[in-house]
C-alpha cells in the first residue's frame, strides 16, 4: 500500500512539472537572426564573432567559457557553453542560439539606428512575453505593437544601455547575462566585466490571442535580439 501511495505521488510530481514545463515557449526565431556577436569554440579552433555587439557591429563580441579558456582567459566573465539559462525569480527558463557546436548558423539580429522587425508566435493567450535584448552605445527607445487575432495594443520601453546596471524601478527589465567580458575583433579582451545581456518582459492581454509582435526602434542606440520566450496562460 506504501509503496502504491508513492507510485502515485511520484506520477503526480511528474505531471505537474510536465504541465508547468509546458507553459513555457522557446520561441523559433531562426529565420530573424542575421548576426554571429559571440565566438565560439568549435573543431579545437575558435570560430570568431562577425557582427558585434558595439561600435555599430565592428567593436567587441562576447565569447563562450570554452572559447575564452582556449584563449588563456581563464578568468573572464565569459557566456556558459551551454545557452539555456535557468529559470529564476524574475524569468522562466531562456534559450539563446549560440552553439559551440554550431559554426554557421546566426545568434542573434542586430538594428542599427532606426528599423525593426517582427515576430511570429504561436497563436496561443499568452501572460507574458520576455525578450533577450541589448542596446549599446546608449539606451534604445522601443516600440511594440503586440497583434492579436482581434487587433493590436502598444507598449514603449528604453531600454538601458548594456553596461549599466537595471533599476529597481522598473520591474519588467532583468538579466538574462550580467557581468559579462568583452573581446575585440581578433578576440584579445577589450573590458573584464560589467557588461549585460538584458531580459525585457512584456505582459500580455491573456484575454486575446496573440499571432505576433512588431519591435520598431528609434535612431538611437545599437540593438541585438537574442531570443524570444513566452509564458501561456
Amino acid at each position: 500500500m506504501q509503496f502504491r501511495w508513492l507510485f502515485l505521488l511520484t506520477c503526480t510530481a511528474c505531471s505537474c512539472f510536465a504541465q508547468e514545463k509546458q507553459r513555457i515557449v522557446q520561441i523559433d526565431v531562426s529565420k530573424l537572426l542575421n548576426a554571429r556577436p559571440v565566438t565560439t569554440f568549435a573543431g579545437n579552433k575558435l570560430i570568431s564573432w562577425n557582427k558585434g555587439i558595439d561600435g555599430n557591429g565592428d567593436g567587441d563580441g562576447y565569447l563562450t567559457h570554452a572559447a575564452a579558456l582556449f584563449n588563456k582567459d581563464d578568468t573572464a566573465h565569459a557566456l556558459p557553453d551551454n545557452p539555456v539559462f535557468p529559470s529564476t525569480r524574475s524569468h522562466p527558463e531562456i534559450q539563446l542560439h549560440y552553439n559551440n557546436a554550431d559554426s554557421v548558423h546566426n545568434q542573434a539580429r542586430f538594428v542599427s539606428g532606426e528599423g525593426g522587425f517582427s515576430i511570429n508566435v504561436p497563436r496561443k493567450h499568452y501572460a507574458a512575453i520576455y525578450l533577450g535584448l541589448t542596446s549599446s552605445e546608449g539606451p534604445s527607445a522601443l516600440e511594440f505593437e503586440l497583434v492579436y487575432t482581434d487587433g493590436t495594443e502598444i507598449k514603449k520601453h528604453l531600454l538601458p544601455d548594456y553596461y549599466d546596471n537595471i533599476s529597481p524601478k522598473d520591474p519588467d527589465v532583468s538579466y538574462v547575462a550580467t557581468n559579462l567580458a568583452k573581446w575585440n575583433k581578433k578576440d584579445v579582451m577589450a573590458e573584464k566585466d560589467h557588461h549585460n545581456i538584458h531580459l525585457l518582459k512584456l505582459s500580455i492581454d491573456p484575454r486575446r490571442k496573440l499571432k505576433s509582435i512588431v519591435v520598431r526602434k528609434a535612431k538611437g542606440g545599437y540593438l541585438m535580439f537574442w531570443s524570444a520566450t513566452g509564458v501561456t496562460y
